[in-house]
């Protein structure tokens, strides 16, 4: 006996020598980790947890039916204010009380309930660090560091009495059992230690207004009622039932969310007719993960929450991504899955708020409440729904179609920029390399000093400079192909532009029909699938009327035919996926042209992919309000 209260003396958490206290963190899944850990190692005979005997059959009832997530509600006595007021408990698999129960049941330990029986719960909310730090630190020396920011209770409150209450129960329990692990929560286990050793006087419970109901919870609600993200809970009961390791889920979980969410948001793009996203690659989800790091330390968290991620993504990729991303982390699939025979009526469950089965609004107290939980607001565009733009489609009118200005400046700025690469490519063979007499000209040439000195051998080097002559000659016109070979059934909506001022280029293109895209009211979305801009701007015929081109076959080689006919310049920049091919090059001699190849990966595919889509508004006074709904 002696040296077991010696060992005793040395752990804070030892009430006596048959009874460990653990302090808990709720909602927290590494807690919940920890939790599981402890009591596999201790195997106690009995674990006490921090919920009054009224719960008991409810909480048992809902652990029984994971992984589907259940609460036991509570109704309590009316307030003052005369609104219907529940307190639950949610049996969520990554909370660390309801991972203590599942654990000491599947291994055949005892479960006391220990909380007192009160008729109002009153909760008391507290900040805490992440407990993402448990996987570097112990638990002692977590708690230990929380130790002197820890409120004392003010004396007869509620507060005091459940804690003297558990600590007489304990008392009780050390008559039976031989050894005891106790769940406590952070704030209240120096003060349970305090009342343990003093035998501090106690209250009897309260009588509780009923007994708990136990309801399923609505999939759409998930997300208030789940400690982690309701796709990392499916991640860690997946790797219960497989008998996998899940002490890596916190990270893990992030970056199978984020690669599930991309592939549904590939398929997504895929089937509206866009590109496939591949511009979407691991080195840009790299990028993303070390901006939600930064996010995260700024908030002064370890790990981020569904806002930090949702916010990156949508500053990132884009508003289809953010809303894809929101909607998988928001899955649940176990939730579907249960036995019809034996259903409970659902109730939706949102911050401080239950809605029951009998049609009753609730405000609602979580028993078990982790971090404090607040709306943030981030606007975010949704794709409209298949009904909507089915009417917008209809109401539009054939005879008035404009673009959107916002993306001709952004399309004739990269324009431009290709044109002045196209004509440092003019010059590239032209520089002049001569020996360096009076001046340096346009620079030395190290290559070529270099090359003469090892050939030479000499012990005065020569130097060698480079002249670089002016390009002869510029270009008007560009073509990009994006899609090769286009295939005409997609890209089957042709058009000439003409420009509306003197500072945009005449445009050509063929493109997906924007009527099957509509995102707003008088506004389509188009991809190009091959394009053709002429600076400066000027009027010739529809080329896809025009017949002088009737011979080309394909949509690429009547492109590539107008941009030799229409051109000023000698030399026509084409900016394409592959290499030229020699039916391009036959049409550009054909016209006494030179192409100049750009190979489209030499920009990245995030810029190809903003250019590529573009908006078509059904009239300039649509301009007005496009921005609310182009996203």
């Amino acid at each position: 006996m002696s040296q077991s209260a010696s060992s005793g003396s040395r752990n804070v958490f030892t009430l006596s020598p048959r009874i460990e206290v653990v302090p808990i963190l709720h909602g927290h899944g590494d807690m919940a980790q920890a939790v599981r850990d402890h009591l596999l190692e201790r195997r106690a005979e009995c674990l006490a947890v921090p919920l009054p005997p009224s719960f008991e059959d409810a909480v048992l009832r809902g652990v029984d039916r994971l992984p589907q997530v259940t609460v036991a509600v509570a109704a309590e006595s009316d307030s003052a204010d005369e609104q219907f007021v529940v307190n639950y408990v949610p049996i969520d698999p990554c909370q660390p009380v309801i991972m203590g129960i599942r654990s000491a049941l599947s291994e055949g330990m005892q479960v006391a309930w220990i909380d007192r029986e009160v008729r109002q719960f009153e909760a008391s909310p507290t900040v805490w660090p992440d407990a993402y730090a448990l996987k570097s630190v112990s638990l002692g020396a977590y708690a230990a560091a929380l130790l002197p920011f820890l409120p004392k209770p003010v004396p007869e409150s509620q507060q005091w009495r459940r804690i003297a209450w558990m600590a007489f129960q304990l008392h009780v329990l050390e008559l039976e059992y031989a050894s005891i692990l106790c769940l406590c929560p952070l704030q209240d286990w120096p003060w349970l230690r305090l009342a343990y050793h003093e035998r501090a006087a106690y209250q009897g419970p309260e009588d509780p207004v009923e007994r708990p109901s136990l309801y399923r919870v609505s999939p759409s609600s998930l997300y208030f009622v789940l400690s982690e993200l309701p796709f990392v809970t499916e991640l860690s009961e997946r790797c219960r039932r497989d008998a996998r390791s899940d002490s890596r889920i916190a990270i893990d979980g992030i970056k199978e969310l984020l690669l599930e969410a991309r592939t549904r948001w590939q398929a997504m793009r895929t089937e509206s007719g866009g590109d496939d996203g591949r511009w979407l690659t691991p080195q840009l989800l790299q990028r993303y993960l070390q901006y939600v790091r930064n996010l995260t330390i700024v908030e002064r968290r370890l790990m981020p929450d569904l806002y930090t991620l949702v916010l990156a993504a949508r500053q990132m990729v884009g508003d289809d991504f953010a809303i894809t991303l929101i909607e998988t982390a928001k899955q649940y699939r176990f939730q579907e899955e249960h036995d019809e025979t034996i259903e409970l009526p659902a109730v939706s469950v949102g911050i401080g708020e239950m809605a029951l089965p009998n049609g009753i609004v609730a405000k609602a107290i979580d028993r078990l409440a982790g971090p404090t939980r607040h709306w943030r607001s981030l606007s975010l565009r949704p794709v409209p729904s298949k009904p909507r733009q089915r009417t917008w489609a209809y109401r539009w009118n054939p005879f008035r179609q404009c673009s959107w200005p916002p993306e001709d400046v952004r399309v004739e700025t990269f324009t431009a920029h290709v044109r002045d690469h196209a004509r440092r490519l003019l010059g590239g063979d032209l520089p002049r390399i001569e020996k360096f007499t009076t001046s340096l000209r346009d620079g030395i040439d190290c290559r070529e000093t270099l090359r003469h000195r090892m050939i030479s051998m000499e012990h005065t080097p020569t130097i060698y400079v480079r002249e670089m002559p002016p390009a002869c000659g510029t270009v008007d016109v560009v073509v990009f192909l994006f899609d090769v070979p286009a295939d005409p059934a997609k890209y089957s909506w042709h058009a000439t532009w003409y420009a509306e001022h003197d500072q945009e280029s005449t445009l050509c293109f063929f493109a997906t029909p924007f009527l099957d895209n509509m995102v707003g009211p008088g506004i389509g979305q188009s991809s190009y699938g091959g394009a053709m801009f002429v600076f400066p701007p000027r009027v010739f015929p529809d080329i896809w009327e025009d017949p002088q081109f009737d011979w080309t076959q394909t949509l690429e080689e009547r492109l590539i035919a107008a941009a030799c006919a229409y051109a000023q310049e000698r030399h026509i920049v084409l900016v394409t996926p592959t290499r030229p091919r020699g039916a391009w090059r036959r049409i550009a001699r054909r016209y006494g042209r030179a192409l100049i190849p750009i190979s489209l990966g030499y920009f990245s595919r995030h810029t190809i992919d903003r250019l590529r889509r573009f908006h078509v508004l059904n009239g300039h006074e649509i301009r007005s309000y496009a921005a609310q709904f182009i996203r």
